[in-house]
């Protein structure tokens, strides 16, 4: 008998190989395309923490470095059910101001954040007011609250439309 060597793959052995290998390789592509809808999912979510986290960095430290001054530190003027006009001065400032006055404020559902050198106490401003504005958001409410006992603490409530709930606990360090 004869032997012979085979050095060869047959037809039928390719064609199950590149088969397999097909199989493999959709499973492959779904699993990739799969990771990275998620990784987007993760992009979108991330870019949201960010946000919030440094909306919430900027309004504790506005409150915890208001500026002490007898008989009232932040004043808050309740306009209407969910919405306040907050004034303060405080040595916190985004736009390179030494003792900037701070005002939140909501108009049209839209909380905004005004820094300015004048004070600004009321909600009618003049047109010789100036000052910096930054739109923190699209919100819902947005209150504050004032502890009634000695140690002063606030309580900041923010209801965003798209990011969701925001609340802040925050004792003014510059309190004597």
């Amino acid at each position: 008998m004869k032997k012979f060597n085979r050095t060869a793959f047959t037809l039928i052995e390719m064609l199950v190989a590149i088969s397999i290998f097909s199989i493999m390789m959709l499973y492959l592509y779904k699993t990739y395309s799969t990771v990275n809808i998620s990784n987007d999912n993760l992009k979108v979510e991330a870019n949201k923490i960010k946000t919030i986290e440094a909306l919430k960095k900027v309004v504790f430290l506005d409150y915890s470095l208001a500026l002490y001054k007898p008989n009232e530190i932040i004043t808050i003027d309740n306009r209407e059910s969910n919405e306040d006009f907050i004034h303060f001065q405080s040595s916190h400032s985004i736009h390179r101001r030494i003792n900037p006055y701070i005002i939140y404020m909501v108009k049209n559902k839209k909380l905004y954040r005004l820094e300015s050198l004048k004070k600004i106490s009321s909600y009618e401003m003049s047109s010789d007011a100036e000052f910096d504005i930054d739109f923190l958001g699209d919100v819902n409410s947005f209150r504050v609250y004032k502890s009634t006992n000695k140690n002063v603490v606030y309580l900041i409530a923010i209801n965003f439309k798209k990011m969701g709930k925001v609340l802040l606990k925050v004792k003014p360090l510059n309190e004597y």
